[in-house]
């Protein structure tokens, strides 16, 4: 499934809507937390989306799986979707003082 890397292009656009959706429901702060408990089992999760492809395929698509699996088997990816959900909490929180 990962005959291929992932261009910088592609690694951004998935990180900015995986962002935006967890913007878009307001759960940036466990989002947050979630990743940075799991960023050491990150390859091994990566891994585990190839093994239960099959079953979650006819929910989410192919394509989801194999871009997002190929996105978190990089520990530096989660690293940037930690900073980019930061960055979209700070302007919510400017904006409620």
């Amino acid at each position: 499934m990962w005959s291929t890397e992932l261009t910088d292009e592609e690694t951004d656009a998935l990180i900015d809507k995986a962002a935006g959706e967890v913007a878009k429901r307001h759960l940036n702060t466990p989002a947050i937390l979630f990743l940075e408990m799991h960023k050491p089992l990150s390859y091994i999760g990566a891994n585990a989306s190839l093994v239960f492809a099959p079953f979650a395929v006819p929910f989410l698509g192919f394509d989801f799986i194999n871009d997002y699996g190929r996105l978190f088997s990089k520990r530096e990816n989660v690293e940037k979707l930690i900073r980019k959900l930061e960055q979209l909490s700070k302007p919510t929180a400017a904006k409620d003082d």
